[in-house]
Parts: C-alpha cells; structure tokens; sequence
C-alpha cells in the first residue's frame, strides 16, 4: 500500500510541476509527505504478531486453536494474495504465512488461506508434541463462500460424487478437494464467518499482509 501512496504523491507532483508550480519550497513540502507516508507503514510493519489480542472465538476453549485467514485479488482474475495467523486461546502466535499468484481469483485466494494455515499446522503440531488428530481447529474468515462451503456444500457435492445439483462441477474443486481432505487430518475443524474490515484485528492482520504482498508485487 506505501508504494501506491508515494506513486499516487509522486504523479499529483509531477502534474503540478506540469502547471508551473516548480519552487523548492513545494519540493519540500512532497518530501515531507512522502517521508510522513513512510513513517507510518514503518510503524505498522513493527506491529509484532504477539501483540494481536487474544482469540475472542476461542476465550472459552483452551484446547482450540484459532486459524484466522484472508485472502483478496485486485482484479477477478487478477494477482492475489492471502495471509493467515494462527493463535492459542492465550494469544500466543503459533505461525503465520502469506501467498502470492500473478493470475487468480478472489474465491481461490480465500481458499488457500485455510489451506496453507491447515498445511502448516500439520508440520508444526508434532515438532510441539502435539497430535494434530487430537487437536480441534477454529477457522475464522470473513469468506461466506469459504464457510457456508465448508459447513453444508461440500457435503453435496460429496453425495453426488463431487457434483452441485445441476450435475455442474463445482469451481475449484480441486482446493475444496484439498480442504476437505486437510480437516479430517484433525479431531475437528470448525468454520466461523465474521464480517471484513470491520476492525476485527486479527481478520484486518490478515488483510493488511495480503495487501503488502500485493503491493511488493505491483510495482
């Protein structure tokens, strides 16, 4: 997002000077902004993982572990991204990852959040001496698509060997597949919709490392 901030200071600059406005003193003045603009993305990057607020979906279930994912595409297709952040009931951070695609969509980006997340999980539970069939997991994204799939589609499709009602294959199939076949790697796997952009932190943590990978990718 910085780097779309100082193009879009930058090009207002430019059209400016264009207009016959060149003196130092609006050169300054821009240099300033632009140091402004980097100051605060610097301080947002500082934000430690350990300092997002303990699980509220979880407050009440200490052996659960809360996997927060997000994923969006600036264009659909376009590239995309997606980011999750895995807590305990405490708040302690567990991992985190982020992905990136030239060429996706929005609905794969939020699939492949909960994937990686499961994924990842499976690696690092038994270096814990944890046992990822004795584990309950708590997926919460702001993706109805991923939720109301994951709680009553799949179980469709599945009866009709993989096919909607309309004998149609389902679109990404293959990460629901994946999905699917990640959560039965557990004890259980529950799904929880909250709503994007809403101030949830750890939904907006998610968001913002997505944007950043996309950002890095943009210019």
């Amino acid at each position: 997002m910085v780097k779309k901030h100082l193009k879009s200071l930058q090009l207002l600059e430019k059209w400016l000077r264009s207009q016959g406005h060149k003196s130092d003193e609006l050169k300054n003045a821009f240099e300033l902004i632009a140091e402004a603009i980097e100051s605060v993305v610097e301080k947002d990057n500082q934000e430690s993982m350990d300092e997002l607020p303990s699980p509220k979906e979880i407050s009440d279930e200490p052996a659960t572990l809360a996997l927060y994912s997000d994923g969006g595409c600036r264009g659909n297709p376009g590239p995309g991204a997606f980011g999750f952040v895995i807590q305990s009931y405490d708040g302690k951070v567990f991992s985190e990852g982020v992905g990136f695609e030239t060429m996706t969509t929005n609905n794969k980006m939020e699939l492949s959040g909960p994937i990686y997340g499961l994924r990842d999980l499976l690696q690092l539970l038994p270096n814990k001496n944890q046992e990822p069939l004795l584990t309950k997991i708590k997926v919460i994204t702001d993706s109805k698509y991923v939720v109301d799939g994951m709680k009553s589609w799949v179980a469709g499709w599945k009866s009709r060997g993989w096919k909607k009602a309309d004998n149609k294959t389902p679109e990404n199939l293959e990460l629901w597949q994946e999905l699917d076949q990640l959560r039965t790697k557990f004890m259980q796997v529950d799904w929880m919709w909250v709503k994007g952009h809403a101030g949830h932190p750890q939904n907006e943590y998610c968001d913002r490392k997505a944007n950043e990978l996309m950002d890095k990718h943009q210019f």
